[in-house]
């Protein structure tokens, strides 16, 4: 197989609403990094904001019936179809219930839980 896993440059922590606005604070005031908010529409992210954080963005994203927080990261492939062909074959099934995803995605989590988001390099 020519699966080749890469980083992508999203990061998104997901945050309890009841730390939400002290965190988005601390990014931008205490480390005085570009904050800026985003418009979303999602039925489990009420808010959201992109961090320049070097060559990623760290996307800070309130979610309401967390009670703690979580960070979940961006893997890019080549071909979608065959990354998770790959994957199931490691035993590693996708779990897109955890958050509503557009086509051609796919979320994954290691062992230890940690959330990946599988997409193509050029976004379909």
């Amino acid at each position: 197989m020519s699966v080749k896993f890469e980083a992508g440059i999203n990061i998104a922590i997901k945050i309890p609403k009841s730390k939400y606005e002290k965190t988005v604070a601390f990014y931008r005031d205490v480390l005085m990094l570009e904050v800026e908010e985003k418009t979303i529409n999602n039925p489990t992210i009420s808010r959201t904001h992109a961090v320049k954080f070097g060559n990623n963005i760290l996307w800070l994203d309130c979610v309401d019936n967390y009670t703690h927080s979580e960070t979940w990261l961006q893997l890019v492939v080549p071909d979608v179809e065959e990354a998770t062909d790959y994957l199931q074959s490691k035993g590693v099934n996708t779990c897109d219930e955890l958050e509503e995803l557009p086509v051609n995605m796919h979320w994954i989590q290691d062992p230890a839980g940690t959330v990946f988001n599988v997409q193509s390099r050029e976004v379909k």
